[in-house]
């Protein structure tokens, strides 16, 4: 959270050679890997993400269903 106690936002993406997410870019401009940005999403300290178990039994961060395609983690501008 930043000092006013917001949640932060994820505002761009970096990925790696597959096309995987591996690092995310936050309001704050501070930059965390994937594993923190999971564990700051299930301490409810990013807005609008959240963390699921997939069907290859690993937990995997996805953006919460709005509806909107333009603000899911993949269409997000990279760094």
């Amino acid at each position: 959270m930043d000092q006013q106690g917001n949640k932060q936002q994820v505002v761009a993406v970096r990925k790696n050679g597959d096309g995987d997410i591996v690092e995310l870019q936050l309001s704050s401009g501070q930059v965390v890997g994937y594993k923190e940005a999971q564990q700051m999403a299930k301490n409810e300290q990013i807005e609008n993400v959240n963390v699921f178990k997939g069907r290859d039994g690993d937990e995997h961060l996805r953006s919460n269903a709005d509806g909107r395609k333009d603000n899911n983690l993949d269409q997000l501008p990279t760094f």
